[in-house]
């Protein structure tokens, strides 16, 4: 196993994801780690009970399968520990829990997924927390936002819906200088295209529903943290009773297997697709943050090795018209399922809302309509697209 772990080091990531997680030697030489369904762990005598001195307490505190799945993170993430949770929500709301307490101050990002934002104005606001929204675009300068009590920067880039991107770097700097915790949702570009602890972030929040699954059939999250912070969110995560289900980590884990082949077509399909998009008369702007075009494009250069296959653009439709222009076009596609997530390997579009936006509010120009593109034909997804666009143009 050592031989193995040092090559890995050096190896590229679709050898690592093919590799990571699990020793087969460990375990009789099968090749995929065994689903372990437990509650109750026994000890060997009382002496151990007491002190708790194995490996495996309760099935609350980890199995074989769960361990696998973290192990691969951590070595994805570059991290201390990670926690599974049972959805990408819960891997935003269990951190914050976590290190937010009443009389706290936290700064997230407005341009953030949009169930997050009302977990802090309910939850975390009924707990006594202050919330406040920042312009994604901020960088150094929200340094001007921190108060005394301010403890957490929450980040997200791109940005849900409207793919903002943020300087990571420079907000990590800020915050640090201030002792806050900075946490980051890094689901978009997955530890792949993005490992947020290498750009001083201290907690990264995957929904691994998403690309690690790439099959829309599990939900699931995930969190990493750092040596300084891993310590507090695992006793939360077990003050909290969280934990995730074997079955899930099992398939998480075999999702991983193809998740980079997965991302380099998802990448390339959406580029395409992208790029003719912003030719057409009825499409006002692209939003993609690999696109020259896009006004965080210079940042997505600098610091991302690649982008997914999820990105929206901006409808050309007069505002008295908008709404039925969307569903016009929604309405006529047939590759493109209506649905919400993304990360599978089938295409999607949704009429995005973001009317609780407090700062980046939603453009004046038209619709936002966000496009998963998944694992099909490009050809076939563009001519799925001009049938929308004709439906919407049809529209009076």
């Amino acid at each position: 196993m050592k031989k193995k772990e040092t090559l890995l080091n050096g190896a590229g990531a679709n050898t690592r994801l093919a590799h990571l997680g699990h020793d087969p030697l460990g375990y009789h030489g099968f090749v995929n780690p065994p689903v372990v369904h437990a509650s109750t762990v026994l000890f060997p005598d009382s002496a151990t009970m007491e002190k708790r001195s194995q490996k495996y307490t309760y099935g609350t505190r980890g199995t074989p399968t769960t361990d696998a799945l973290c192990e691969a993170l951590d070595e994805l993430e570059g991290s201390a520990g990670t926690i599974l949770v049972p959805s990408g929500l819960a891997a935003i709301s269990v951190p914050f829990l976590a290190y937010l307490s009443a009389g706290d101050h936290a700064l997230i990002v407005d341009s953030v997924y949009t169930p997050c934002r009302n977990f802090c104005n309910t939850m975390l606001t009924r707990l006594g927390v202050e919330i406040e929204y920042y312009d994604p675009e901020i960088g150094a300068g929200i340094e001007a936002l921190i108060k005394p009590n301010t403890r957490l920067v929450h980040t997200e880039a791109p940005g849900s819906n409207t793919f903002e991107m943020q300087d990571i770097r420079a907000i990590a700097d800020v915050a640090h200088k201030h002792h806050c915790v900075v946490t980051m949702d890094n689901t978009w570009a997955t530890p792949l295209f993005f490992r947020p602890l290498d750009f001083g972030v201290d907690v990264s929040i995957h929904a691994t529903t998403k690309y690690p699954s790439g099959h829309s059939d599990i939900i699931m999250g995930s969190v990493s943290a750092n040596a300084k912070h891993w310590p507090k969110l695992e006793e939360a995560r077990i003050t909290l009773g969280i934990c995730g289900a074997p079955d899930d980590s099992y398939m998480i884990l075999r999702g991983l297997r193809t998740m980079g082949i997965r991302l380099e077509h998802h990448q390339k399909s959406a580029l395409d697709i992208a790029r003719w998009l912003e030719t057409r008369d009825d499409v006002f702007r692209v939003l993609h943050p690999a696109l020259p075009s896009f006004p965080g494009h210079d940042i997505w250069k600098r610091d991302f090795k690649g982008a997914s296959g999820v990105f929206s653009f901006v409808l050309k439709a007069e505002t008295d018209k908008a709404r039925a222009k969307a569903h016009a076009f929604l309405d006529a596609l047939s590759f493109f399922g209506l649905g919400y997530s993304w990360g599978g390997y089938e295409s999607l579009a949704v009429a995005v809302n973001l009317s609780d936006r407090t700062i980046r509010t939603a453009p004046p120009e038209g619709p936002v309509i966000r496009l998963q593109i998944g694992l099909e034909d490009v050809a076939d997804l563009k001519k799925d697209l001009e049938a929308g666009f004709a439906a919407a143009a049809a529209t009076v």
